[in-house]
């Protein structure tokens, strides 16, 4: 069955060369013109992936990528014209899986688009089923890809997931930023520390008691992170 894909872009020009290129790669592909019908057309389609422009007509892209992620842990593959690195940065914090900058090379775009869904369903799996830490107030069930935090699921975005088990395979043990990008995104490129700083706020927020305070996911200053050895 071919996966469903939103495309959120107001540029016909762009919707256009986007759509020709993913439904070439065999992908069904719904566009919107703006924010609000592409978030009704992603809860109606309940695609595989949205492409999401940062610079939308009716509402930011920055809230349209934080009212999915209130709903759903889609991947999103993020559209920028801004060349600046906080804004980049900005929309991985808000739960954005990769970003694109305009103008773009649509093979790259359908290449990035592959590997962000690769990374969603493809993610390494410990010889260990379920990693329980801080007596089974935290566990990682790597059969069923779920997070528990107190017995309750967390909801994870596939870079989150893939942060924690790859930090969880091995507790105590220190990845470097450019370790873990390779881990998480399959390659590395500018900026990347600060990408992977946001992947571990975001991450901290869902399963710390006090993100402030990490218990789990901690930082060793000049090195990289680790998660706690109980």
């Amino acid at each position: 069955m071919n996966k469903k894909i939103v495309v959120i872009d107001d540029e016909q020009s762009v919707q256009d060369v986007v759509r020709a290129y993913l439904e070439k790669d065999g992908y069904l592909v719904y566009v919107a013109g703006n924010g609000g019908d592409g978030l009704a057309l992603a809860e109606r389609t309940t695609p595989a992936l949205i492409v999401l422009d940062l610079m939308l007509p009716d509402v930011s892209g920055e809230e349209i990528c934080r009212q999915i992620r209130q709903r759903s842990d889609v991947p999103i593959l993020m559209l920028t014209a801004k060349a600046s690195e906080d804004e980049r940065v900005g929309g991985l914090q808000l739960g954005a899986d990769d970003y694109l900058t305009k103008p773009f090379s649509p093979r790259e775009l359908v290449a990035r688009v592959r590997a962000v869904l690769r990374r969603s369903q493809d993610v390494e799996t410990p010889l260990v089923e379920v990693l329980s830490f801080d007596g089974g107030a935290l566990e990682v069930d790597t059969v069923q890809h779920e997070v528990r935090r107190d017995g309750a699921p967390v909801d994870l975005t596939p870079n989150e997931y893939k942060l924690l088990v790859t930090l969880a395979r091995y507790p105590g043990r220190v990845y470097s930023r450019f370790e873990l990008i390779n881990h998480v995104q399959g390659y590395d490129f500018e900026g990347y520390e600060r990408t992977i700083d946001a992947h571990v706020k975001n991450l901290r927020k869902k399963i710390e008691p006090d993100p402030r305070h990490p218990r789990y996911v901690e930082t060793v200053f000049g090195a990289g992170y680790r998660l706690h050895k109980a």
